[in-house]
Order: structure tokens, then sequence, then C-alpha cells
């Protein structure tokens, strides 16, 4: 497997386990550098890589009146102080390829948005960078055709590719995880990352924005991990039922160490066999 180095963040079989965490959506800048200050000191003290991750806009929102985000400029800038002051690696989704310049002179990885994966343009504009590139899986796409993905990243030379599970559609307003997904993807020659939170998010569950079950998302990340994903993303916030992007499926900062901890341990217990 192709190890992803983020940074002094390394994702892959033999490296720690690594977190990609932060809010949905960049709120205020006050919050954003306490979420990232407590989750630095939390995976410091448990031995876990760690990258913060805040979107700028989240151009998919279900509603037109939902809130998107501060934008690109100042969402950048507020980017670029977090991981300058606290010495760690940020990340954000890049919706269109003419954000991919700005975006990829502050963010250490640059992600695409799962509705977006098959998108040529932007995934190799992105690749091009040369950054290191986090590719979520579109819910309505099978493991196994990201493999088709990667190709065309790693059509431009760049290696240093993550793909991201985050639930497959089931029905209506809900999604699955095939726990089978990370091996498969695993085929690619890269890391998989698993996306807990996403993939308890219930899409416009609640009419005019999404609906979610955070109560599952520790559940759903050990399964995870004991199944061999290299890497989890967790959104959080301090209040999530007051949070402007995702609350329902976000998970509580304060229970963040608890949860990673259980975690950690399921991860050296499957790496130890």
């Amino acid at each position: 497997m192709n190890p992803v180095a983020i940074k002094n963040v390394r994702i892959g079989k033999e490296a720690p386990l690594a977190l990609i965490a932060g809010p949905c959506v960049l709120e205020t800048e006050t919050e954003a550098m306490e979420i990232a200050r407590t989750l630095k000191d939390i995976t410091g003290r448990l031995g876990i890589g760690f990258v913060f991750k805040g979107s700028y806009d989240k151009a998919n929102r279900t509603s037109i009146d939902s809130y998107r985000g501060p934008g690109m400029n100042e969402g950048l800038a507020m980017l670029q102080r977090i991981g300058s002051r606290l010495n760690i690696p940020v990340t954000s989704d890049v919706h269109q390829p003419g954000e991919v310049e700005a975006a990829a002179a502050i963010l250490d990885l640059l992600q695409v948005p799962a509705f977006l994966c098959r998108q040529t343009d932007l995934v190799v504009r992105l690749a091009k960078t040369g950054k290191p590139l986090n590719i979520k899986k579109g819910q309505f796409l099978a493991p196994w055709d990201m493999a088709n993905v990667v190709t065309k990243a790693s059509s431009t030379g760049n290696r240093q590719i993550l793909l991201t599970e985050r639930g497959t559609c089931f029905g209506y307003n809900n999604l699955v995880v095939d726990m089978r997904s990370f091996a498969i993807m695993q085929q690619t020659g890269f890391p998989v990352v698993f996306d807990a939170t996403h993939s308890v998010q219930l899409p416009g569950g609640a009419g005019s924005k999404s609906s979610g079950q955070r109560e599952f998302a520790g559940l759903l990340a050990g399964s995870a991990v004991a199944a061999g994903a290299d890497a989890l993303f967790l959104e959080t916030h301090p209040d999530p039922d007051r949070a402007l992007c995702d609350g329902p499926n976000s998970v509580p900062l304060s229970e963040m160490e608890a949860l990673l901890r259980r975690i950690a341990a399921i991860r050296s217990a499957a790496m130890a066999e």
C-alpha cells in the first residue's frame, strides 16, 4: 500500500491511527480554534495523527437557506491561522476547479466532496497540484467503482491519494456501510479512511435539512477500524444541537476523547493479529 504523508501525519497500514476531524463547516474562528486545540491535545495524548477539517463552503446543503460557511477567502484565512498557530495540518472541501489554486496554497490536504467524486475536471485539477488528496466515495457508488476515480487522479502522477468511505444510499433518507468496502478500496493500493459521522447522516431526513443518528457513530467507527480502515474522519462540535451544519450526526466534543480511546484500543488489537 502506498502510504500518504500530510505534513507530519502518515496514513497507511504501518502508520499509527490517524484522525481527520473538526466541525462540518467553519462558524467562528474562536470556536474552530478551540475545537482544533482540544483535538490536538487529545490526539497527542493518545498517539493519534491529527488533521483539522473545517469546510469554508458547503455548496451541497439541502436548502438554499442553509448556512454554507464563511466563504473561500475568509475560510482559507481562518484555516491558515489555525494550522500555523497550532502547527497542525488542515483540510477543507474544494467544490470547483476555480477554487483549486487558492485552496492548494493554504491546505495541506485537499478534499473532494462525495457528490463530486466523478467530476473529472475537478479531480484531475486537484491531483495536478501534487498535494495529498482525499476523495470521498459518492454514496451512489459501489466501492469497486472508486478504482476509476483513482485512475483519474493517479494519471497526473500524484500518488498521495486517500479514499474515504461515507456510506451508501439505502432507500430514501438513509445510508448503510458495507464493511467489505475497506478491503475492496484498499485493492487500489491506497489507504482508506472511514467517515463515521456522515455515514450516520439521514440525508434530507428533516425536510429542509438533513438529520442524523450520532449515537451510532462510535459503533460504526470501531467496526470500521476492526475491519481494516486506515484512518477515521469525524465531525465534532461543542454543542451539536446548535451547530449550523450537520449537528444531528456530529459527535459532541466532550465525548471525543473517550471515543478515540476505544477506537485506539481496537486498532491496537487489530494490528496485533
